[in-house]
């Protein structure tokens, strides 16, 4: 029998790895002990009748369905909530039973509306089942007494009903909301007939509860109660296929349930390695923008920005594009042109665009979003260990007792890992939370961080650097795994350097803000308490000293010995769904697939054997030298593949000075975006539902992506950008992304073992996947590092440039919140508008009141780059002098005010510290006014609509 060591069916997260011996109607069967007597069941093959249980969350016995007889034992237990003995003889199915379950199920049918036959869940409804499960046909009690049935529904979530009259009170969703999601929204009010279920004890409707939408309420509901409104209008299912979510980079998997072509739910699948069958409200719901009315879905070409837009054919638009690169290359040198690939675009979707930039052409100016983002940690981590990635799986966490998170809103931007870690917390696993916010991780229901160093901006080398002075001089370093593992005379080298008197936690105090006292526990803590593990993300990244920080965190795991082994371990966050895959493909200018140097002849010998043609040995432009060259004249054209780097990059007015100077940008996207505003020709784009590839996720799992509706462009973005290539005179005949993977799997040692058939007997692989390990890697760097010995490296603090003054005495940092993805140009096109409409900025009540400024005031948010104008929050998340917003919003043009400053070794931009000052304003700056003035002309002359 093959058993899993997780809840299903009332079955105990931990089983005994005793067995025992039972028989239940009349068949032997050996189970673990602690497994459910319905779970024991199931194995058999027998399916007990059930409401209230489900394999999502723990035993409760409430609904009285899966009542069986044991002999030797009065009465009849609920099989869900009694687990298996030795030698004992179970009956789930004898004449008792089977009256005692139509009673019970007569009573919910008499509380219950009379429409099953024309109920929307027709088909897809438990309750209906089980009905017919017990041999329920007629109902004895009538309706005429009392009731629930006048109950009034609550339409208040834009994707969701709840109608309470259809509700049995089984307490799933309560139990899903408090065990799956850790939200604690729902709960049951009220005792006996009165029993009910509300969103929260203060909420009048779901909207204004603390419901998060993750969906975990609706997918456990066993009748109509909680439904999806699509089901209702669009019908049940018919079928399904298992893809990829396409947001955030937790990558988790959905079966979406079609109807014809129709996408009627995505629903999160159980068998997800990522994600364990939980959702959040993105990938759960907000999919709509597939359809939106806003796609382009003809090619359109323009001669000058300001004309308007002309459809074409794809034919004309690979030519004409073929055309105008070969013009500026003939004029202007090979270099004169590059390509950005996309993280939001597939593993060999990408690949393509930095196969046709190195291959077609004949340079190395190729570049991704992950410039932007994790660019520090694959530099860092490539340093200290050997490999430029995470090294452990989403599972890992469960194995962890301390975890320490710095420069992370997990809840926020990866809210499915931020579910499991905190069911670990309330397991009882110790937390430390490094962020000069409060975010939601750090006081939630039933979780609080044992402590919340709240560092200045900029700081995190500091305070990183303070910590592992305590640990050094305190002799709580793991020394036997230093000696056995890393190189000794290094790491002598960097302790000496930390226990320097300047770097402990008095001495650095004045720089990072944080209490002496309250560090040196949070160090003791990490370093004593167990398997410790470290998340990061963005707020470690986004910095002048990026990739240090992520070398002085890998510094922190090796001097611990928290490497190698399930819950410890160094783990980037990754904001978007192929960040990972981006970079493993080789879409950096310096690094061909699977990150190595385009300097390494043998690396270069297999693509140019492979690919017939010369690689050029030195790096390109990143996307910044990019614009710089494009302002200085000496760079003229530019392939976006899937990126809006108008709202996405730093100094926006630097990023359209660039694009202004170019004179070819070709834009391959699904909507008109900003950076779309100064391109000549727009290749359309198809979402993740429209295609087939694979998606690598944060903790490097690569999974399918499965084409469920045919693209309403007519052409995958593979097939885009091999009809670019051919116009060009490249030859290249893939006839599908299987074809593209095996040439990865050729060419990238760590994708050695990686196919589509593969994938589909797995599910998923963790690279590296070669003849040592076939299925993937779930943990790294086990019994020694990638490089050998891990590297200590010194990091010495240095400020950032970016400095505040009485000019500008604020430090603004940015992030992410729930509902909204990146720049929004998905979410922004959803319902998921309702809970985050504009970005607000965030300031603390003291400053707030300094600048006459109160809740929901406008107010001029202003550096050294720019200004903006938005709402204000007054809130105690962010400390005195810190001001904080998101970037989701166009309108908002929140990079209009960051600097250029950038990560020392990759350009990684430095988001997260700006210097600002705040003030009251009467509304949106003339640029902004403007701005949204140009971006509206650009529009129309799109569609062709006279101006009103």
């Amino acid at each position: 029998m093959g058993f899993e060591p997780q809840p299903d069916f009332g079955t105990p997260a931990s089983l005994s790895a005793e067995t025992v011996a039972l028989t239940i109607d009349g068949q032997p069967v050996t189970a673990p002990a602690g497994t459910s007597v319905m779970r024991a069941a199931a194995e058999l093959g027998t399916t007990i009748p059930r409401l209230c249980a489900t394999d999502s969350v723990e035993s409760f016995g409430s609904c009285r369905l899966c009542l069986v007889e044991i002999e030797g034992r009065g009465g009849t237990p609920a099989s869900c909530t009694t687990p298996v003995e030795q030698g004992m003889v179970v009956h789930t199915q004898t004449p008792l039973l089977q009256k005692l379950r139509k009673g019970v199920m007569e009573l919910y049918i008499s509380d219950h509306p009379l429409d099953c036959l024309t109920c929307s869940a027709n088909g897809d409804c438990e309750l209906q089942d089980q009905a017919g499960a017990v041999g329920l046909r007629d109902v004895r009690f009538g309706q005429e007494g009392a009731t629930h049935l006048g109950e009034v529904k609550d339409l208040s979530n834009p994707y969701f009903d709840f109608d309470p009259s259809k509700c049995i009170a089984c307490s799933r969703c309560v139990r899903a909301c408090d065990e799956v999601q850790g939200t604690f929204a729902l709960t049951m009010a009220d005792r006996g007939f009165a029993s009910k279920i509300s969103a929260g004890t203060a909420a009048d409707n779901f909207l204004s509860s603390e419901c998060v939408s993750c969906g975990a309420c609706v997918q456990a509901c066993p009748t109509a109660t909680l439904q999806e409104r699509t089901v209702v209008e669009i019908g049940t299912p018919d079928r399904s296929i298992v893809t990829t979510c396409a947001y955030c980079g937790v990558g988790c998997a959905f079966r979406a349930e079609m109807r014809g072509e129709q996408l009627v739910r995505m629903v999160p699948w159980k068998d997800g390695k990522a994600n364990r069958g939980h959702s959040c409200v993105k990938g759960r719901f907000a999919w709509g923008y597939a359809n939106h009315a806003e796609r382009i879905l003809s090619p359109m070409i323009r001669e000058t920005i300001d004309q308007p837009w002309r459809e074409v054919t794809w034919n004309e638009a690979f030519t004409h594009a073929a055309a105008e690169i070969a013009r500026i290359q003939e004029k202007y040198g090979r270099h004169a042109v590059g390509g950005i690939t996309s993280s939001r675009c597939t593993n060999e979707e990408t690949f393509l665009v930095q196969k046709l930039v190195r291959a077609g052409f004949g340079n190395n100016n190729v570049d991704t979003c992950a410039r932007v983002c994790h660019s520090p940690t694959g530099y860092g981590l490539k340093t200290t260990f050997g490999t430029s990635a995470g090294t452990q799986d989403f599972d890992s966490v469960m194995a962890s007792d301390v975890v320490l998170i710095i420069g992370a809103n997990p809840t926020d931007g990866h809210p499915v890992f931020a579910s499991r870690l905190k069911r670990r917390l309330r397991q009882g696993a110790r937390l430390i939370v490094i962020d000069p916010r409060r975010t939601d991780i750090v006081r939630s229901p039933h979780v609080e961080a044992d402590f919340h160093l709240p560092l200045r901006p900029g700081t995190n080398v500091a305070v990183l650097t303070a910590m592992a002075h305590v640990i050094v001089t305190e002799g709580l370093a793991d020394e036997a795994f230093v000696r056995a593992r890393c190189d000794w005379e290094e790491y002598r080298h960097w302790a000496d350097f930390v226990a320097l008197p300047c770097n402990s936690p008095e001495a650095l105090a004045p720089v990072t803000g944080v209490t002496p006292v309250t560090l040196r526990a949070a160090a003791r803590l990490f370093a004593t308490g167990g398997n410790g593990s470290i998340y990061y993300g963005l707020g470690v990244t986004e910095h002048s000293q990026g990739s240090s920080t992520v070398m002085a965190i890998a510094n922190l795991a090796m001097a611990t010995g928290n490497i190698g082994r399930p819950g410890v371990g160094v783990n980037p966050l990754r904001g978007q769904n192929n960040v990972q895959g981006a970079c493993d493909m080789g879409s950096f200018p310096h690094e061909l697939s699977g990150y190595r140097h385009i300097s390494d002849a043998a690396a270069r010998n297999m693509f140019e054997a492979e690919w017939g043609v010369s690689i050029d040995p030195e790096p390109g432009l990143r996307i910044p030298n990019m614009l710089d060259a494009a302002c200085d004249g000496t760079f003229k054209a530019l392939y976006i593949q899937g990126e809006d780097i108008l709202q996405s990059d730093p100094n926006t007015k630097h990023v359209a000075a660039g694009l202004a100077a170019m004179e070819c940008v070709i834009v391959h996207d699904l909507f008109l975006n900003e950076t779309a505003n100064y391109a000549h020709i727009f290749l359309p784009g198809s979402t993740f539902l429209e295609k087939n590839g694979t998606f690598t996720n944060a903790e490097r799992r690569i999974q399918p992506v499965r084409k469920v509706m045919t693209p309403l462009s007519g052409l995958e973005d593979w097939e885009v950008t091999q009809g670019l290539a051919n116009a060009m005179g490249l030859g290249w005949s893939y006839g599908h992304p299987a074809e593209i993977m095996e040439e990865i799997a050729r060419l990238t040692p760590t994708f050695a073992n990686v196919s589509f058939a593969r994938l589909d007997v797995l599910g998923s692989m963790q690279w590296p996947a070669t003849a040592a390990a076939p299925d993937g890697t779930p943990v790294m760097h086990v019994d020694s590092f990638v490089r050998g010995k891990g590297k200590f490296v010194v990091t010495d603090y240095i400020p950032t440039d970016e400095k505040t003054g009485p000019r500008y005495p604020l430090l603004l940092t940015t992030g992410r919140i729930l509902s909204q993805y990146n720049v929004g140009a998905q979410t922004r096109r959803t319902a998921n508008v309702i809970w985050h409409e504009e970005d607000r900025l965030e300031i603390h009540p003291a400053d707030a009141e300094d600048r006459g400024l109160k809740e929901g005031d406008w107010a001029r948010l202003a550096s050294r780059s720019g200004e903006t104008t938005l709402r204000v929050m007054v809130t105690d998340r962010v400390a005195p002098g810190v001001v904080y917003t998101t970037f989701h919003h166009p309108a908002t043009q929140a990079n209009v005010v960051t600097s250029e400053y950038s990560d020392w070794a990759t350009n990684c931009p430095e988001y997260k510290v700006t210097a600002v000052q705040v003030s009251p304003s009467n509304g949106p700056t003339d640029w902004q006014e403007d701005y949204s003035a140009f971006t509206a002309h650009s529009r129309r002359i799109a569609s062709e609509e006279p101006a009103e």
